[in-house]
Formats: structure tokens, sequence, C-alpha cells
């Protein structure tokens, strides 16, 4: 008798055969997940609509109260545009060359360079004093902090006007100063060779406190840590200030002293106020002479040109400013 093998069903093995794994069943997907890159294009084109809604009151300002005015400014080095209503038109680079001649505007040039160099020293050195003293722990030290600040929250007229009192050939508090010790008084606003410093005298004491804030701010971070240490090794308080202090303030003292070459650079208030330029000029600052080209000589074209040229030398300056911060941090 013969025996008959019945085939086994489709998808069933043999006995002693490996069972084949089932195939992988879709995964269920909800509406919301296929959907979900339609979802999120709505939710950003919203987010980014409101953005721009919040950004658009100062896009506007920027627009209007900056690109548009250096777009329009310059244009306007290049044409012969004048207050007295005279418009030559497109004359291209004829301003530049002109200003690049002008030995009044080098002159004005140099002496903004030079008061930037005699200020920006003192206003850094003075102010690190400053600060040190006053992180040194002495007693009542908001009395110290206040009388520091105090004077560059006052507006530049009454600087100016407080110092040209003192500085009275017949009046002044300086010359009366220096009678008493038997020095001939001095002509401060009216000597070509001491106007100047007697502006950047002024400048000293309106403008330090701004500069010993900063240091004070960034003395008080150093770790005390650091400064125990350093009396435990034996050093002592000039020692520890050159080995530890000075080191650890090298980024605030870079950027106190470009800011405050930015700020020199661009000197004109209490220069005009208290000197008008004078005497004979040795005191006029870029700035009044761009003034002046402007609204005294009625040249907007040239005084828009030579702008530029000043506008340059500051962003050069900046430029540096860029390179070194990232050299320091590299």
């Amino acid at each position: 008798m013969s025996t008959v093998r019945i085939p086994a069903p489709t998808g069933e093995s043999a006995p002693g055969l490996s069972e084949p794994a089932p195939a992988a069943l879709p995964a269920k997907t909800s509406p919301g997940q296929r959907s979900g890159a339609r979802l999120v294009r709505p939710r950003s084109r919203r987010d980014n609509i409101h953005g721009w809604a919040f950004s658009a009151p100062f896009l506007a300002f920027f627009l209007i109260f900056l690109v548009w005015p250096m777009i329009s400014g310059a244009y306007m080095s290049l044409t012969g545009k004048s207050l007295t209503g005279a418009n030559s038109g497109f004359i291209g680079l004829a301003n530049y060359a002109e200003a690049f001649g002008d030995s009044d505007m080098w002159r004005s040039l140099g002496n903004t360079l030079y008061f930037t160099l005699i200020s920006t020293v003192p206003l850094v050195v003075i102010a690190l004093a400053l600060a040190a003293l006053v992180n040194m722990g002495l007693p009542a030290q908001w009395l110290w902090r206040l009388s520091f600040f105090s004077p560059f929250l006052l507006a530049s007229t009454v600087i100016s006007l407080f110092f040209a009192w003192m500085y009275n050939p017949e009046l002044g508090l300086f010359n009366d100063v220096l009678v008493k010790l038997g020095i001939p008084p001095v002509a401060w606003l009216n000597d070509p060779a001491v106007a100047m410093w007697a502006v950047v005298i002024a400048t000293v004491w309106w403008t330090v406190g701004f500069n010993f804030l900063l240091y004070l701010a960034a003395l008080q971070n150093i770790p005390q840590q650091h400064y125990e240490a350093a009396s435990i090794d034996g050093a002592g308080g000039w020692r520890q200030f050159f080995s530890i202090s000075l080191p650890q303030l090298g980024p605030t003292t870079v950027m106190i002293a470009i800011l405050q070459i930015l700020a020199s650079l661009k000197v004109f208030d209490q220069i005009y106020q208290m000197t008008e330029g004078g005497p004979g000029g040795t005191t006029r600052s870029i700035v009044q002479y761009i003034f002046e080209a402007g609204f005294t000589g009625y040249r907007l074209g040239y005084s828009a040109a030579i702008s530029y040229i000043f506008f340059g030398l500051i962003l050069l300056i900046a430029l540096v400013q860029v390179f070194i911060t990232r050299k320091r941090s590299v």
C-alpha cells in the first residue's frame, strides 16, 4: 500500500525546515503625522511674520535715520550742493580731491588726533588707578563711586562753562592758585601751547568716571582665590596688582582704549564751547571743520566729502579693534 504525501499549505514550512519571518507590516500613521510637513510650514511662516512685525519699527527707524542718510550723504559728497541754493550737479570725486589737498582739513585732523592721544592715555591710566583704590576696600565706597562717576552725568555745556570760569585769566581758580604759589598766571584758553591741554583737563575730569566703573566691575570679577594664593606665597600688594590684576584686566583695557579713542575722535562740544577752535585754529577738531564747511561756508557737498573721509578713518580703527579682539580670543 503506497503512502500519499500531502503538500504543506502555502506559507507553512515542512517539518525540519526553518519558518520564514513574517513580512513587516507598514506602520500606521495618524493623519496629523502624514501631514506634518504641511503643518510645520504654516507655523514657521507665522513665526516669521510675527518676527518681522516686531522688528518693523526698528527697521523703519534704521532705514530712515541711518541707511538713507548714509546713502544720501554719499551721493551729496559727489555733488556741488550748497546751502545758497546753487547746485552744480554731479561732479564726481572733485570734492575728495580738494579735501585731500586742503591744509586746513589736515590741520583739523591733526588737532583731533593730538587730542585723542593726550586724552586717551590719562583717561585709561587715571580710571585704572581710581578703580584700584576703591577696590582696596576704602571706607564709604558709595561716596567714592558717586564722586568719581557723577561728573559724567553732567551736560557738556555745564562742564564747558564751569571750566571756562576756572580758566578765566583774572578771576579763575587755576590762576589764583598759581599766583599764590609764585607762578605767573597762564592764559589757559588763549595760549596756543596750552589751550588743547586745558580742554583735555576738563574732558578727563568730566568723562573718567565711566572708565572707572568699567575697571571697577572688572576688578571685582577677579576671583579672590588668586589673591589668597599669592598672599600665601608671600606676594605683596604691588606684586599682586602687577602679576594678577593687570593681566586679568587686559581685555577690559583694550575695550576701554578703543572706546575712548572712538569717542575722542568725535570731540566737538567742549572744544567749540570753550575755545571755538581757537586760538588760531589750534584746537579746531575735524568735526568742527565739517560743521564750518557745511554751515558757515555753505558747501554741503564738500562738507559731506570730508565727513566720509573721517568716517573711513573711524571704520579703519573699528576694524583694528575687531582684529585685536579676535586675536586675543583665539
